[in-house]
């Protein structure tokens, strides 16, 4: 979930996009079987990619093993 707090459209749909191929990794190297939902906060429009990703990969890695 990107809402107009995170920006205007062009910076709502680069952190999407961003997080999308995050999450289609995490699918790809084999994560599965648990359901996720992402609300990008407004900080997320700063954040670059390797941020994201290693915010993202470590919230979502750390509720699969529970």
């Amino acid at each position: 979930i990107v809402t107009k707090k995170v920006g205007n459209a062009v910076r709502r749909n680069l952190v999407r996009r961003r997080l999308k191929a995050i999450a289609r990794d995490l699918v790809d190297g084999g994560l599965c079987e648990i359901d996720v939902v992402v609300r990008a906060l407004p900080a997320s429009a700063d954040s670059g990619w390797v941020t994201l990703r290693d915010e993202l990969v470590t919230t979502v890695k750390g509720s699969a093993l529970r």
